[in-house]
């Protein structure tokens, strides 16, 4: 059997491809493994980063929650609110929707994912991903809402909650302004 330089050339090449492809490989000083250095990026409670944010916006003497929820008996129903929170209607998701859906009905302090996981307020980002899946993964990457701080160090994401409503969320339409008048048409 022949064997010429193009053989050779192209037997190589593709022996180079598939160690540039080959999960074990690792460029890092270490002799750890890429998926054991992501590992390590990741909290225990979760398996994506925790993000740095800022404290979520409540109104004022609302939070925490359990300093009025704390002796009353927890009602699942939903219903139209008469006593308190008279201010919030729900227009998220359709009129299925209720308040225990993502307000943990036994402690009213924290908020509940699908999984019945239990997460601060701060954390909210987790309970509008499970939906908002291609906007969780937009805000993670800067692309949806807004994050500041460093461009290669960190960074401080603002919550969903920062900019919508999460009774409400959909921006209520802005009347356009006027175009600006050309400077020719100035007088």
């Amino acid at each position: 059997m022949i064997i010429n330089q193009r053989t050779i050339f192209l037997l190589f090449l593709l022996l180079f491809g598939f160690f540039l492809i080959s999960p074990s490989r690792s460029f890092s000083s270490g002799s750890h493994s890429d998926a054991e250095m992501l590992q390590k990026t990741k909290t225990p409670e979760h398996e994506i980063p925790k993000y740095f944010v800022p404290p979520p916006p409540f109104s004022e003497g609302i939070f925490p929650c359990s300093d009025c929820h704390g002796e009353m008996e927890p009602n699942p129903e939903r219903r139209e609110l008469e006593e308190m929170h008279t201010n919030i209607h729900l227009k998220h998701a359709g009129p299925e929707q209720w308040c225990t859906d993502c307000h943990d009905l036994k402690n009213r302090d924290k908020l509940h994912l699908i999984n019945g996981k239990l997460i601060n307020f701060d954390e909210l980002y987790y309970l509008c991903g499970q939906c908002h899946g291609t906007i969780f993964r937009d805000w993670k990457a800067g692309v949806h809402g807004k994050r500041t701080g460093e461009w290669n160090g960190k960074k401080i994401y603002r919550l969903c909650t920062h900019c919508h409503n999460p009774h409400q969320p959909h921006f209520k339409p802005l009347k356009p302004k006027h175009p600006p008048e050309r400077p020719s048409d100035i007088k």
